[in-house]
């Protein structure tokens, strides 16, 4: 029989280990809200999936204890949002961290405005802003901004799935966002706006979504905090939820013993190089492996066991 392992952490000297849905509030960093969520959760270990400006609300997952080791599948899945562009304003930081610097007259209706959407869907090339954590030379872009320098940047690869104009209300233009990782919504403001001919800021931003994650699933800080931190543990997800769009495979207790230890076990079928989570029996998570030739299982990221002091399957 395998040992269940609570996703509370209890008796773990780093906390606990989970997924906690944040719904950031505006004003602060991703970095101080994972660290306030910390000190609530009791946690050593935690990690956010990608960052959120300090401007911007919405969803945050946050990883704790052994979550972090499968924060990757966060950092890389597609997400969501809602802006809000002012039109006819430009700021240097394409955002409301900066004052406007050019102000432009705004003569473009909705039927304009749904053509220029639709020229930014698919795969395109984006260059990041100045005022991002993108590193250049060992620095982050922000900081040759902030010392009045700009530097070449290096072009990414996203691709935005869907982008539609949900009002306009004066000038600001409301929009929905579903894109690849890595997509700049500012960038992308600020590109909206020179073809638009008016230029464009954002002055609103909530991402609603993660992966398969959905912003109403979030918690606000005032709910944590009301609630105390007993039950904000009992709100985080298992670390298995990071891994809900893989294959699972659920292996038998030879197999298990092998891959808890690192070692390779054969199980044919499935596409060599796809990703599999990996359950032992009664539904333990154990990680996550990859599928290699002649059906070999060769694990990637391990779950550590619950208990050190006892075997890991029995």
């Amino acid at each position: 029989m395998v040992p269940r392992q609570s996703h509370s952490g209890a008796g773990d000297r780093s906390g606990p280990d989970g997924v906690l849905l944040l719904d950031k509030p505006a004003g602060i960093t991703s970095t101080r809200a994972l660290a306030r969520a910390k000190r609530l959760l009791g946690s050593l270990k935690g990690g956010h999936t990608g960052t959120l400006d300090p401007f911007a609300t919405g969803l945050l997952p946050l990883v704790f204890g052994e979550a972090t080791k499968f924060s990757r599948f966060l950092i890389d899945s597609r997400k969501a949002y809602q802006a809000v562009l002012r039109l006819g304003e430009e700021t240097p930081t394409g955002d409301t961290e900066s004052e406007v610097s050019q102000r432009r007259p705004v003569e473009v209706d909705s039927k304009k405005i749904d053509e220029v959407l639709r020229t930014f869907l698919g795969v395109q090339i984006q260059i990041p802003p100045m005022h991002s954590a993108v590193h250049v030379a060992g620095r982050r872009l922000y900081d040759y901004a902030r010392a009045g320098e700009e530097v070449e940047r290096p072009t990414r690869q996203v691709e935005i799935e869907s982008l539609e104009r949900n009002a306009i209300d004066g000038a600001d233009l409301s929009i929905s966002v579903a894109c690849s990782k890595g997509t700049y919504i500012r960038t992308l403001a600020q590109d909206i706006g020179l073809k638009l001919g008016c230029g464009a800021h954002l002055v609103g931003l909530r991402r609603t979504a993660v992966g398969g994650f959905v912003l109403g699933q979030a918690v606000t800080f005032e709910t944590l905090d009301a609630e105390g931190p007993a039950r904000a543990r009992e709100r985080l997800l298992p670390p298995e939820a990071l891994v809900g769009a893989l294959s699972r495979l659920d292996a038998t207790a030879d197999e298990a013993d092998h891959f808890g230890h690192g070692r390779v076990f054969v199980r044919e079928g499935g596409e060599s190089g796809a990703e599999v989570a990996i359950f032992a029996p009664g539904g333990r998570f154990l990680g996550v492996a990859r599928r290699a030739e002649a059906g070999r299982i060769v694990a990637l990221r391990l779950m550590s066991p619950a208990d050190t002091k006892a075997p890991v399957f029995a």
